[in-house]
């Protein structure tokens, strides 16, 4: 079995228990084994199709309750099996969505933390500085680097904070370890996608 994650920048490839990526321009490997994959990107889709024309598209296969209207299918994924809790996932963008009872309730979307750090220097030169990860959100910043992190950092937590509650959190994606490190109750799942992705294959025993 083959997984496939396709985004908007990158193939997303689990094969053997190893993670591949490969840009959308890129050749694609050659592979054999059956491949099932989700996609928010149509043309990423074709291109994967064109080659291994038997791949399944599991998004048919999904049983999803929510009433958000123009929810990707890579955050469905991440919230399918989630009862209770609210699921975050931090790469590009950070999407936050909330489950009650195995049902969506709602989400928001924030700007991820390599794209907040690019607002700053569009605003002056004088405020390009590296995003520090080594912060104490507890104290008023002292200098300017600082003050751009701890802006960066609260406008992120804050929401999160807010719609969290006594709900358990979990985090996905690039910048999810990270993150869960300022909510200490959490948990982080790193290959959240992949796994629920078995689940709906394994739920679906015309496609195993």
């Amino acid at each position: 079995m083959i997984l496939c994650d396709i985004g908007n920048s990158t193939f997303h490839f689990l094969i053997e228990g190893k993670e591949q990526k490969y840009f959308l321009h890129e050749n694609l490997p050659e592979l054999k084994k059956r491949i099932y994959f989700i996609s928010v990107n149509e043309k990423a889709t074709a291109k994967l199709l064109s080659q291994y024309p038997t791949a399944i598209n599991l998004e048919q296969y999904m049983k999803f309750e929510t009433t958000y209207v123009g929810m990707g299918i890579d955050r469905k994924v991440a919230c399918v099996g989630c009862e209770n809790g609210v699921i975050v996932d931090a790469g590009s963008a950070i999407t936050v969505d909330i489950m009650e009872d195995g049902v969506h309730k709602g989400g928001f979307i924030l700007p991820g933390i390599k794209n907040f750090r690019e607002i700053y220097p569009q605003i002056s030169p004088k405020l390009d500085f590296d995003f520090s990860i080594k912060l104490n959100l507890d104290k008023i910043p002292q200098n300017t680097k600082d003050a751009i992190s701890y802006s960066i950092l609260k406008a992120i937590i804050l929401p999160i904070q807010e719609i969290a509650h006594n709900k358990k959190l979990f985090f996905t994606g690039g910048d999810g370890e990270f993150l869960s490190s300022f909510f200490p109750d959490s948990s982080f799942k790193k290959d959240i996608i992949f796994e629920n992705m078995k689940g709906i294959i394994n739920a679906n025993s015309c496609i195993a």
